[in-house]
């Protein structure tokens, strides 16, 4: 028995060996504890919670967030595993207690922020949507702009934005941390400065070079007054790039003293800006050239953002200098840092802009129609999947550093089956409903019957991908937990290179529909890859059968949800007619419907996660 286990063990230790960067072996197994073994044959660890108790803390933690609308994020303690005072207090030594205490009130307060911001940005970014969509529906100058928009997007995440952020608060916050505040000043100058010269370069050039580049995205179905459009809005739209990273670079110095109140305004004061000044510029242009009042409102949107960035720094009472220290070696550990991060967010860019390119292969409606469909899948996305992505990274991280594939794979495999929980169901809802729901969210003005045709032709395709889309995004967080982020860059090259064939096989036959298929098959693909290399690593063991069977339940009860809404709403809306009041009524009966019979079906067939939201919610109710 005793040879068993030490065989077991070893295999266990090889298993994360097996994931971790070459020349970083695994840890030495710990002694053991006074615990009992748990069932890998691991002694269990006092001072912490138990590995199985882990899911269930990160399953709590997402119920609880989209119960209450906060943000599911955990305390810097729970990242570290409680073995290190949090980054963000100041106080150390005896009043480690009060330091802690403040560093909770810290973290509530920055969530309370961040959650009231970013749920008005959400709402006001639809709005904005919604509005663009009432002046320009699916019509070829709304296709030329989602065009001449992406391609500035991918070039801002290829070379800053979200990136930089990513790779440079760490180094900064560490400089601050250590007291040495002149030498987080010289890297945040230096940054600052390089960035205004390289990415002032790189807008300058591709401004020069749209009437070049931009073709090469643009398909046969645009007209020569099209591809005009598309070159002329592009070049409004470039200078963007410098303005992200600069603003991106400024965020982070903000969230690394703790400010969080300006970054969390931003994005809607954004839309807001977006808004106003689309209703104001319109009259003023004509024709195809009305759009340009959108993109206008765009790059000035972004320079208010990066104008409110500068204000903030005031309040930290930061200055930037006039200097560039070309030979700081945090320089060249913040771009390093990025490259990895880049190189995932302009694949993940780059997927969206070959939809839209393939599309104007299509019509000169394609693209927008597209983008619109997207817009309202990434919703689900946004809500269920990034939550539980979000919660289980520092968890998994913690048993990553622990060396305990026991304990990853559990997390893993109940992540997995949480995100199907809640994204199988949102995606049958689409499915069966994607007629009306755009119709709802967008049919009016100048988006009309043919532009809710097809958009819905492209949601309902869409449907299909949430799921694995879903999942991805937990695997890949797994991967960066284990400190391998290639493997999943590696894979997702791969899912561009799988959608670009598919895209191109059935963009003639199908349409529209042919290149959102594109998509499908892709996450499809990556889903399978991604699991396929992490089973290798935990040595062929992932939770794969007890992940099969309970999301085959899930989905007899996401078709009994489907068929409800359905019915519900195609009984009402006979009766109540297609006014936008009717809509709503029709719309959320069908939801309220669907969403009961969903919880009824999940419960009987006793689905562990969907038990444990059950008791949460019955626990806020009990102390409401």
């Amino acid at each position: 028995m005793a040879r068993c286990r030490g065989r077991r063990e070893a295999a266990e230790r090889r298993t994360i060996a097996a994931l971790y960067p070459p020349g970083e072996p695994p840890a030495p197994a710990e002694p053991p504890s006074a615990g009992p073994p748990d069932d890998d044959g691991l002694a269990a660890e006092p001072q912490a919670s138990s590995e199985q108790e882990l899911p269930d803390e990160g399953i709590q933690r997402v119920a609880s967030a989209q119960l209450t609308g906060a943000s599911p994020v955990l305390a810097v303690g729970d990242f570290s595993g409680g073995d290190s005072e949090p980054q963000d207090s100041p106080v150390q030594g005896a009043h480690g207690d009060v330091a802690q205490s403040a560093t909770s009130r810290g973290v509530a307060r920055n969530t309370a922020i961040f959650s009231i911001g970013t749920g008005v940005s959400r709402v006001v970014g639809l709005g904005r949507e919604i509005v663009f969509a009432s002046y320009f529906g699916t019509t070829g100058p709304a296709s030329a702009f989602t065009i001449a928009y992406l391609v500035p997007n991918l070039v801002a995440n290829l070379f800053a934005n979200a990136a930089l952020s990513a790779a440079f608060v760490p180094v900064f916050t560490d400089l601050l941390q250590q007291g040495r505040k002149k030498d987080a000043v010289r890297l945040a100058s230096t940054l600052f400065w390089i960035m205004l010269i390289g990415l002032g370069a790189i807008s300058a050039f591709f401004i020069l070079a749209a009437g070049t580049i931009m073709p090469l995205f643009i398909g046969p179905t645009f007209s020569s007054a099209l591809n005009a459009l598309t070159v002329g809005l592009s070049q409004v739209l470039f200078p963007v790039v410098l303005l992200l990273g600069l603003t991106g670079l400024l965020t982070g110095i903000l969230q690394s003293y703790d400010e969080f109140t300006i970054p969390a305004i931003m994005p809607a004061v954004w839309n807001v800006v977006i808004i106003v000044l689309l209703v104001v510029l319109a009259p003023r242009f004509h024709g195809y050239d009305r759009v340009y009042a959108y993109a206008i409102g765009i790059l000035a949107a972004t320079g208010v953002q990066l104008a409110l960035a500068f204000g903030a720094l005031g309040r930290i009472d930061f200055r930037l200098r006039f200097s560039i220290d070309w030979h700081d070696p945090r320089i060249r550990q913040v771009f390093m840092l990025m490259l990895p991060v880049t190189i995932g967010l302009g694949i993940v860019n780059l997927d969206q802009l070959i939809n839209s390119a393939f599309g104007s292969l299509v019509s000169d409606e394609a693209p927008r129609a597209i983008d619109n469909a997207f817009r309202i899948y990434m919703l689900p996305q946004g809500v269920f999947s990034v939550a539980v992505a979000t919660v289980l990274f520092p968890v998994l991280s913690r048993l990553a550093a622990r060396r305990d594939p026991g304990g990853m794979r559990r997390t893993l495999g109940t992540g997995m089956r949480q995100i199907n929980l809640l994204l199988i169901p949102a995606a049958a809802f689409m499915i069966v409903l994607a007629t009306p729901i755009t119709r709802l969210v967008f049919e009016r003005g100048e988006f009309n019957a043919q532009s809710t045709r097809l958009v819905s032709e492209a949601l309902f395709w869409f449907a299909f991908s949430l799921p694995f889309a879903g999942i991805n995004l937990l695997l890949t967080r797994t991967f960066f937990a284990l400190q391998r982020p290639w493997i999943p860059t590696k894979l997702a090259a791969m899912n561009i290179v799988v959608d670009i064939i598919v895209s191109v096989a059935l963009y003639k036959p199908l349409g529209i529909a042919g290149l959102v298929i594109g998509t499908v098959v892709a996450n499809a693909v990556m889903t399978a890859l991604q699991l396929r290399r992490l089973r290798i690593g935990f040595n062929g063991r992932l939770e794969g059968g007890e992940t099969t069977m309970i999301t085959a339940r899930i989905a007899v009860a996401s078709v009994l949800l489907g068929g409800v809404s359905w019915a519900v709403w195609y009984a009402l809306e006979a009766v109540l007619g297609t006014s936008l009041a009717a809509q709503i009524i029709s719309m959320g009966a069908a939801g309220a419907a669907g969403v009961w019979i969903y919880t009824r079906a999940v419960l009987t067939m006793h689905i562990p996660e969907a038990h444990q939201v059950n008791r949460l919610i019955r626990a806020r109710l009990g102390r409401a």
